[in-house]
């Protein structure tokens, strides 16, 4: 049995043009074509979907995912365990939320709480936010979703984000760096407000589904955003490497962008406890940072000098919502250290 691309979005809840995309970028090729040249799906390519859809939802970019699947080593059974695991986990989250509800519900009766909406919704992000953050990040968090100034600035870019995307806008395109650089401005007046907190709340995002259907911010949505975001840093560093060098850097540059906000939240808290960049857990945090680093510019010395030229003399290069002056010395100052001890 074969299915046309229309119906294969229906039964699975994906839109045609996010097949297409699949399509494009080699993630998920139909098996064969109608006479009239329409994508048609067999069985193995169901399968891949679902591959695909699961590892989306443990929080892969999709250069991540493609990565993934490219390993034959790797069995359909491994995925599904992880996917039954992630829905064990969910299971356990909702089992919480209903002994709470129970106890607001006898507060209710008692007449103890006649607030029911404020209950609900501080139930609701407590429930999602426990495996995240400690109760003190939680409060802060709370109040930063209560400012209604910020919301309706997301809300109306995530609105034009959205519309980019149904228009198939090119991620190379100038309208969407420029709503790339519009992102990433909110995000920094988040991260100024709170950095660590921000990037908590950017990793619980990627891995929290129901969070993204709250504030309508898609993985896809993510992927549209940090495609154009690379793609104004690529034209950047264009300058300074090679077409060899650069053409492996647009093959790497976003497959683990992922891990650096977790990672800079976590410099970020040994930063602000004053632990000194030789104490062995700030090593082992350099150590990761050279990894991802090491991951888009690559192995050779001169590549990376390159690359570290072109960072200290483009401030656009350096800009991060999470990140500054004083996070970027201390990291180096780690890894000084490492090298030392070399």
């Amino acid at each position: 049995m074969l299915l046309k691309v229309g119906d294969l979005a229906k039964r699975c809840g994906l839109s045609v043009r996010m097949l297409h995309h699949y399509d494009t970028i080699g993630l998920l090729t139909p098996s064969a074509r109608s006479d009239s040249r329409y994508r048609l799906y067999d069985k193995a390519d169901v399968a891949r979907l679902h591959q695909i859809q699961a590892l989306r939802r443990f929080g892969m970019s999709l250069a991540d995912v493609g990565a993934f699947l490219a390993n034959p080593d790797i069995p359909l059974t491994t995925i599904v365990e992880r996917q039954i695991a992630m829905l064990d986990q969910q299971i356990t989250q909702t089992s919480v939320l209903r002994d709470r509800l129970s106890r607001l519900h006898g507060q209710l009766v008692r007449k103890e709480e006649p607030e029911l909406t404020e209950w609900l919704t501080t139930l609701e992000w407590m429930t999602m936010y426990d495996n995240y953050l400690s109760q003190e990040e939680r409060a802060r968090a709370e109040r930063m979703d209560a400012d209604t100034a910020r919301h309706e600035r997301w809300a109306a870019l995530v609105s034009t984000v959205q519309d980019a995307m149904t228009r198939q806008v090119p991620s190379r395109s100038s309208e969407a760096q420029a709503l790339a650089k519009q992102w990433m401005a909110l995000l920094a007046q988040d991260a100024a407000l709170d950095p660590v907190l921000t990037a908590k709340l950017h990793t619980m995002h990627i891995n929290e589904p129901a969070l993204q259907q709250r504030t309508g911010i898609s993985l896809e949505m993510l992927d549209f955003i940090m495609e154009a975001a690379n793609e104004t840093k690529l034209a950047i560093y264009a300058k300074y490497l090679s077409a060899q060098e650069l053409q492996f850097m647009r093959a790497h540059f976003g497959k683990r962008a992922n891990e650096w906000p977790t990672l800079i939240a976590e410099v970020r808290q040994h930063l602000a406890k004053g632990t000194p960049p030789h104490a062995p857990a700030m090593q082992e945090l350099a150590r990761h940072w050279i990894e991802l680093f090491r991951s888009y510019a690559g192995d050779d010395p001169q590549t990376q000098a390159k690359v570290r030229l072109a960072t200290e003399r483009e401030p656009e290069l350096s800009a991060s919502p999470w990140m500054g002056p004083d996070l970027i010395a201390y990291v180096r100052e780690a890894m000084e250290g490492l090298m030392k001890a070399a």
